[in-house]
């Protein structure tokens, strides 16, 4: 069993427009409506192709009855727990070219009783061999903490223990050695202070991750692929060029791959790399089809201590 752990749920609309103009009234040419953040999505395109997985989420206000709404309508599997504050409402606003702009409330702070029954319902749902996966910002002001909590639940349990967060949460989060993280470029920067450019700087910087308490690491790249550093060794996958019609969610569909193809090593990798080419094929952040997941298609190389 895969449990995700959302601690900042939404409900998601994306919008194309054939063009953007700032500052002008516009209609958007189509709509989509999802629920949304990024452990909602793992568990929605797991299951989807059939690996067992549930989602751990707050919700609250009449945004959270709408994302209740749009789970069951979707057939996720969740536990949700009731909050007193509004579950955040996000806007994704996809121009003809694939360029995505994101407008992201900031979501309501959890009381500490409130984190309490999500961190109870993880380790009631967790189980051995199993993963627990937090992943998705948390709300402004929330305290980092509970993302340790959630990993000692883990372990009692006998899961691994994923992370797909960023900044301080991901920085703090490195204390709990998780199992699993999955940074891009820009976030893995981030909590190591500087920038990273290329694959010649990205793969020292998952060595210090990794030295920092982090198992192993994919490091998405883009339309560059994505790299894994783990005890094993270091590997580069790219995908084939494809049309893209959206990048939202293709992050979350490159880890659903990941641990739906065994959660290590390279042909896991692989087997992200080809859900993530089928994510950015499909609108908003719709579940990847599976005539569009080919793992063939995907190129993954072991990287020698000295090349790139």
């Amino acid at each position: 069993m895969i449990v995700t752990v959302t601690f900042n749920p939404s409900l998601d609309r994306t919008m194309a427009f054939q063009e953007l103009v700032r500052g002008e009234v516009q209609r958007a040419d189509s709509t989509l409506e999802d629920p949304g953040g990024k452990g909602v999505n793992v568990t929605r395109f797991l299951t989807a192709h059939g690996t067992d997985s549930v989602a751990v989420l707050p919700v609250g206000g009449p945004m959270g009855h709408a994302l209740i709404s749009a789970l069951d309508d979707a057939g996720i599997p969740y536990r949700a727990v009731p909050i007193a504050g509004r579950t955040r409402a996000n806007v994704a606003v996809v121009e003809p070219d694939g360029t995505t702009t994101k407008l992201n409330e900031a979501g309501p702070v959890l009381s500490d009783a409130e984190l309490d029954e999500i961190v109870a319902a993880v380790a009631e749902l967790a189980t051995p061999d199993g993963w627990v996966v937090v992943a998705g910002s948390l709300p402004t002001g929330q305290s980092t903490d509970v993302v340790l909590r959630v990993a000692e639940v883990a372990r009692a349990a006998g899961s691994r223990f994923g992370l797909d967060i960023s900044g301080q949460a991901l920085a703090d989060g490195l204390a709990a050695r998780p199992d699993l993280i999955k940074p891009n470029e820009e976030e893995l920067g981030e909590i190591l202070g500087r920038e990273l450019n290329t694959i010649e700087e990205v793969l020292p910087a998952c060595e210090e991750a990794r030295e920092r308490g982090a198992g192993a690491v994919i490091c998405s790249l883009g339309a560059e692929g994505a790299v894994l550093v783990d005890g094993d060794g270091r590997w580069h996958g790219t995908g084939p060029r494809v049309p893209v019609l959206s990048t939202v969610g293709a992050g979350d569909s490159l880890l659903s791959g990941f641990l739906h193809g065994g959660g290590q090593g390279p042909e896991a990798l692989r087997t992200g790399i080809a859900w993530a080419t089928a994510a950015v094929q499909t609108p908003g952040t719709g579940v990847p089809p599976a005539e569009l997941l080919d793992t063939g298609a995907v190129e993954v190389r072991a990287i020698a201590d000295a090349a790139v």
